[in-house]
């Protein structure tokens, strides 16, 4: 079954980790992948673009389905196979809307940060302004702000099955707090 199925993805990138813990989750040992070296420029190798023009990763095949998103890969693989391993999406409608919900926002979440952590790789020194990257900063914070008050409000476990608990707790709370910090005083030091 994960003979036909093909995984090329980095090291080190968490989008390419969501679909390897997906395909494990789900027992699907055996797939073919193959390790790619951004540094050596692989992902844009005519191998990855036959199947990702954007020359990204990750790049997944099933047969001949392609999927190129690592939450699309995700949910193909539970719709795929949701009988298989460990059920990775909320069967009650109330649970299933709100892990869409977050799932899709973390997007947002990322880019702002990404807005702010890569903005000098990003723009070359004379496209760079102090406004745009004061602007960035500030809609981080206010990203930042909305998740800890997500996160405030969670007051119990969001059980998928009794195999497997997602669980939003204090501890998470700990260290999504400990992360905010940790770029707030980046944000601070590089202002």
């Amino acid at each position: 079954m994960a003979k036909d199925m093909t995984l090329m993805w980095f090291s080190g990138s968490p989008p390419c980790w969501r679909v390897m813990i997906a395909l494990e989750e789900k027992g699907l040992q055996g797939y073919n992948q193959k390790l790619l070296s951004f540094e050596k420029g692989e992902h844009k190798s005519q191998e990855v673009l036959d199947i990702n023009p954007r020359g990204q990763l990750p790049a997944f095949k099933h047969g001949n389905n392609i999927l190129n998103e690592s939450y699309a890969a995700c949910l193909y693989l539970e719709g795929q196979f949701k009988s298989q391993g460990t059920r990775l999406t909320p069967e009650d409608a109330a649970a299933q809307a709100l892990m869409y919900q977050r799932m899709f926002e973390g997007i947002a979440f990322m880019e702002k940060m990404g807005n702010v952590i890569y903005y000098e790789w990003k723009f070359p020194e004379g496209e760079r302004h102090d406004s745009a990257l004061k602007r960035h900063r500030e809609a981080l914070t206010t990203e930042l702000k909305l998740w800890e008050g997500y996160l405030e409000k969670v007051s119990k476990p969001h059980t998928v099955n009794s195999d497997m608990n997602i669980r939003l707790s204090n501890s998470t709370s700990c260290i999504f707090s400990f992360l905010s910090c940790l770029l707030a005083n980046w944000l601070d030091k590089t202002s």
